[in-house]
């Protein structure tokens, strides 16, 4: 039996992203240049397309890994 491998990158793009200033979905994420320390997790950064308006915004999010 084989197993499915997924990125962490890959499971984000596509998926719903809101906030107080932005909703929209993520068409892209990478690991964040410049990392944001938060415990356990690791900080991506994620482009979203915006339901409202044209441009693109970039926003850090943080990913729980391990327990």
């Amino acid at each position: 039996m084989s197993a499915n491998v997924y990125s962490i990158e890959s499971l984000l793009v596509g998926q719903e992203y809101f906030s107080r200033s932005i909703r929209g979905k993520i068409v892209r994420a990478e690991k964040h240049p410049h990392a944001v320390w938060y415990e356990n997790c690791e900080s991506y950064l994620v482009e979203i397309r915006p339901e409202i308006g044209y441009k693109n915004a970039y926003r850090t999010i943080a990913v729980k890994v391990g327990e």
